[in-house]
């Protein structure tokens, strides 16, 4: 059993910041990247930021300087810290960690509930 719970999530005016976490629980053999994902209402879910297990980090355009992802290990928790934030930023956001439960078993994106994270004007 894996389980994703996000945080952080809120309303905050145009300009302001949030800092959403991920954390991992339950059978976690290996984890890899780990990523933000977010979902506004009637759109296709899009891919925010990406965080290797090394510490690599890929972003979308439009959040790159503004979004910077990072992860403890140790803690198996990613956290994505979001500033001078738009109302183009509202929607769901959704952590998904790609992870072995076992030895034996295959890599596989698991996927968290999600966090709103609205944006006033």
């Amino acid at each position: 059993q894996v389980q994703l719970v996000e945080s952080g999530g809120g309303l905050v005016q145009f300009g302001g910041s949030l800092r959403l976490s991920c954390a991992a629980s339950g059978s976690a053999y290996r984890i890899s990247d780990m990523a933000w994902y977010r979902q506004a209402p009637g759109k296709q879910r899009e891919w925010v930021a990406t965080i290797t297990s090394g510490g690599g980090t890929n972003y979308l355009e439009s959040v790159k300087d503004r979004f910077p992802i990072s992860r403890d290990n140790a803690k198996n928790t990613m956290w994505l810290q979001m500033n001078s934030l738009k109302p183009e930023d509202t929607g769901v956001y959704l952590c998904q960690v790609y992870l072995q439960r076992n030895r034996y078993a295959a890599q596989r994106d698991y996927w968290g509930q999600g966090t709103q994270v609205t944006v006033s004007s």
